[in-house]
C-alpha cells in the first residue's frame, strides 16, 4: 500500500534511509526516493539535507538530476535565489539526460515562469530530440510538457506539438487536456461538463503519477520457479498469494498490462530470491510469511536499481526466463 499521510511518508523515508545505510552502493536511488517522500510530507529542509548529502558524495551518478530536484525543493520553501542559480547552472551544463530538464522546466512552470519554462523545454528538445532521432518515453515527456506550457502561453502549434499530440496515448486528447480554459468548467452547473472535467483531471492525474514515479519504476515481483518452490516450502501461508508458478507468471504479465492501460509508465520487473527476501524481512523486523511485506520488498529492490524495464521488445528473451522471445511467450496477444 502506498503511503498517503505525512506520517506514512516520513516513516517510509526513514525506512529508505536505514536501507541506504545498509547498502551504501545503492545510496543514491534510495536517498532520492527518501527525499521525495519527505517532500510529500512537507519536510523540505530534511529533503534538502539529503540532496546536499548526495551532491557531496564522490560516487554520485547523476548530479544534474539531484541539483534539479534540489532546486525545485528549495523554491518550494522560500529559497528562490538558490533555486534559480541551480537552474541556470543546469541549463549551462546542458545535460544529456531528459530528467533534470523536465524537473527544472516544471519548477519554472509551477511558479508561473512560463516563458522561462518554455525556453527550458525547447532547449532540451533541441538538444535531446533532434530530427530523425527516435523518441524515447523520456524525450516524449519533454515534448508533452512543452505542449502544455505553449497552450498556457497561447502559442500556435508547431511541429513538436504535433509530435506530442501523435505520441499521446491517453483517453483525453492532449489539446483538450492542456486547454487553459477548462478550469472554468469547474464552475459549471451542467453535470455533463463536470463529468467531462473529472475525466480530464483523472487522465492528468495518471500522467502526474507517472511523472512522480519516473526515476523509480513501478515494479512487479517475479519469483523464478525454483525460488518460488523454496519460498512456499518455507512459508506455506504465502500459497494464497502464489497458487502455482504458472499462475504467478500470468499474474505478473496481467498486472503490468493493467498498469499500462491505466496510463502508468516506467514499469519494471524485479527478480526475487529467498535469501534476499529473508534478509529484507529481518531488516524490517517482520516475518517473511507476511503477504504485506512482498510489495515493500519489490519497491526496495526497484529503488536499489534492480528493476528490468518492461515490456521487452517482441524479439527479446521473455522476462520469465523461458528462453523464448517475449512476442511468442508472455508478450503474445493470445
Amino acid at each position: 500500500m502506498r503511503p498517503d499521510t505525512p506520517a506514512e511518508h516520513i516513516a517510509e523515508a526513514e525506512r529508505l534511509i536505514r536501507t541506504a545505510t545498509r547498502y551504501p552502493e545503492d545510496q543514491e536511488p534510495l536517498l532520492l526516493q527518501a527525499a521525495a517522500h519527505l517532500e510529500l510530507a512537507d519536510e523540505r529542509e530534511r529533503a534538502s539535507a539529503l540532496y546536499d548529502q548526495l551532491l557531496a558524495a564522490d560516487t554520485t551518478d547523476d548530479p544534474s538530476l539531484i541539483k534539479a530536484l534540489q532546486a525545485a525543493n528549495l523554491w518550494e520553501y522560500g529559497h528562490e535565489p538558490e533555486a534559480r542559480a541551480l537552474i541556470q547552472g543546469i541549463r549551462a551544463a546542458a545535460p544529456s539526460d531528459p530528467a533534470p530538464w523536465e524537473v527544472i522546466a516544471e519548477a519554472l512552470e509551477t511558479h508561473d515562469e512560463l516563458e522561462a519554462s518554455h525556453e527550458c523545454f525547447t532547449e532540451a528538445a533541441t538538444l535531446l530530440a533532434p530530427d530523425n532521432t527516435p523518441l524515447t518515453p523520456a524525450t516524449t515527456a519533454l515534448l508533452t510538457g512543452r505542449h502544455r506550457v505553449r497552450r498556457l502561453l497561447g502559442l500556435p502549434h508547431d511541429d513538436w506539438d504535433m509530435v506530442a499530440d501523435t505520441r499521446h496515448i491517453g483517453p483525453i486528447p492532449l489539446d483538450e487536456l492542456h486547454d487553459p480554459k477548462r478550469i472554468w468548467a469547474l464552475g459549471s452547473d451542467d453535470p455533463a461538463e463536470l463529468r467531462a472535467e473529472i475525466a480530464r483531471l483523472r487522465a492528468e492525474l495518471g500522467d502526474r503519477r507517472a511523472a512522480l514515479s519516473r526515476p523509480f519504476p513501478v515494479a512487479i515481483l517475479h519469483w523464478p520457479a525454483r525460488e518460488l518452490a523454496e519460498l512456499l516450502t518455507s512459508y506455506p501461508t504465502l500459497s494464497t498469494e502464489y497458487p502455482s508458478h504458472d499462475a504467478h507468471l500470468a499474474q505478473v504479465e496481467a498486472a503490468l498490462r493493467t498498469l499500462t492501460a491505466s496510463g502508468t509508465t516506467n514499469l519494471g520487473i524485479v527478480t526475487a530470491s529467498v535469501p534476499s527476501y529473508e534478509a529484507f524481512a529481518a531488516s524490517e523486523k517482520t516475518s517473511p510469511s507476511s503477504p504485506s511485506l512482498l510489495a515493500e520488498y519489490a519497491t526496495t529492490l526497484a529503488a536499489r536499481g534492480k528493476a528490468t524495464p518492461w515490456p521487452p521488445t517482441p524479439t527479446t528473451p521473455c522476462w520469465c526466463t523461458s528462453g523464448r522471445a517475449y512476442g511468442t511467450c508472455h508478450g503474445s496477444t493470445a
